[in-house]
Formats: structure tokens, C-alpha cells, sequence
């Protein structure tokens, strides 16, 4: 018989109590509402999507010694954690991750699963909307970016024209702040057409893929390329 969760800490949001759970030393889960958010034993493609985007900027023509990375969504730490194994020593990440209490938990108890992700040196962290920095970068920072990493709840899976993360405003800022080469990953619950045509109107060219945890969900990967 699977051992019971127990609840760490809760944390009051617009849709409901944010929860994480433990059982075990390594065996975590976030719900939102009661509803299971992302589990510490199926992140496959949080790391497939960091991946998939390093392996990008590293193919970037002139190479980028100390690229410059953004990545929207902090989560329990996987994205951050497989971006940094895949990145060079002298490479800058920024995470925007909106609830102060997800960073408090990967700095706490969720440390054990990143090697403590977010002490590394390279990673400078902003509590606050990624819209709002993607939208800094566009406007005080053209070209500054090498890559824009989107791993957020959903994704851009039935977003809307002006939704602030995925619309087309949004687009426009994210190639602007894009290096030429740079790349924006993005992880969605299911393909999205709609999300496609923006893609393609923002003259982002864009290739998909499918990913999934062993016997979890297939979800999508967005990569699109200034």
C-alpha cells in the first residue's frame, strides 16, 4: 500500500490552495485545488524541453561562450536544473517565477531534488510576472536573449489572441528581446493551432514535439527560432 501524503505547507491563490505534499525522502508533489500539479517522479518533459532548447543555443552561428537565458516558471526546480547541466560555465539564467512561496520551496525542501538549483551562481532570480520581464527585454534589451524557456501551468494550449504570456503582443516581445538564432521554447498541455498561426505571424519558425514522463501524459514542446 502506497504511504500517505502529508501536507508541507499551503499557500492561498486566485484558483485555490497551492499545496505540497511528501511522502518518503524524495517523493513530492504540488496541487492546486486539490488537483495534482507536477510531481518530483515524472519531469521528463521539463528536462526535455531545457534540453531541446541548450541543445539550440549551442548551435547558434557565432557561438555563444556566455549565452543568456530566460526561463519563465520555476516549478519544482527540474527545467532550471537540466537548463543549468546543459549550459556553460559562464551562461546567465534568469528565472521569473510569480509565487515567492514556489521559490521558498525550492530553496527548502524540494532542494534535495536539484542539488539546490537556484544557489548556483549562475541563476538570478525575479519574483514577478515573465510577461513583465520578457516585456523589459524587448523594450531596454533588444537581441540580449539567447533563449526564452516558457514551462507554465497549461502552457499555450486554448490561450487567447491577447493573452499576455502566449498572444501576439507577447510574440512580438519575445523575438524582439531574441538574439538572432535565439530560441523560444515552450511547453504546452496539447498541440494548439491557434497558438501555430501566432507563431507564424510573429515570423517565428517553429518545430514540434511530444514528450511525456514513463506512463504520464504526452505533452507538447514549441521550439521556434528567430
Amino acid at each position: 500500500m502506497a504511504r500517505p501524503w502529508s501536507t508541507l505547507a499551503r499557500v492561498s491563490t486566485a484558483e485555490g490552495p497551492l499545496e505540497l505534499r511528501q511522502r518518503g525522502e524524495r517523493d513530492f508533489l504540488i496541487t492546486i485545488a486539490g488537483r495534482p500539479l507536477m510531481t518530483s517522479t515524472a519531469h521528463r518533459s521539463e528536462d526535455d524541453l531545457a534540453l531541446a532548447a541548450c541543445r539550440l543555443v549551442a548551435s547558434i552561428t557565432p557561438p555563444r561562450p556566455a549565452p543568456h537565458i530566460l526561463i519563465g516558471g520555476l516549478g519544482m526546480g527540474f527545467t532550471l536544473r537540466a537548463a543549468l547541466d546543459a549550459l556553460p560555465a559562464a551562461a546567465r539564467v534568469h528565472i521569473a517565477e510569480l509565487n515567492p512561496t514556489v521559490a521558498e520551496w525550492c530553496r527548502g525542501p524540494l532542494a534535495i531534488l536539484t542539488a539546490d538549483a537556484l544557489a548556483d551562481p549562475r541563476v538570478t532570480l525575479t519574483i514577478g510576472n515573465v510577461s513583465t520581464a520578457l516585456s523589459t527585454a524587448a523594450h531596454s534589451a533588444p537581441g540580449s536573449l539567447d533563449a526564452i524557456i516558457l514551462d507554465l501551468y497549461e502552457g499555450p494550449h486554448h490561450s487567447r489572441e491577447d493573452d499576455q504570456l502566449y498572444g501576439h503582443r507577447a510574440l512580438a516581445n519575445a523575438r524582439t528581446a531574441l538574439a538572432p538564432g535565439g530560441v523560444l521554447a515552450v511547453w504546452s498541455e496539447e498541440p494548439d493551432a491557434t497558438y501555430e498561426q501566432r507563431l507564424k505571424r510573429a515570423q517565428l519558425a517553429f518545430t514540434t514535439t511530444r514528450t511525456a514522463s514513463p506512463g504520464g501524459r504526452r505533452h507538447t514542446i514549441y521550439l521556434a527560432r528567430r
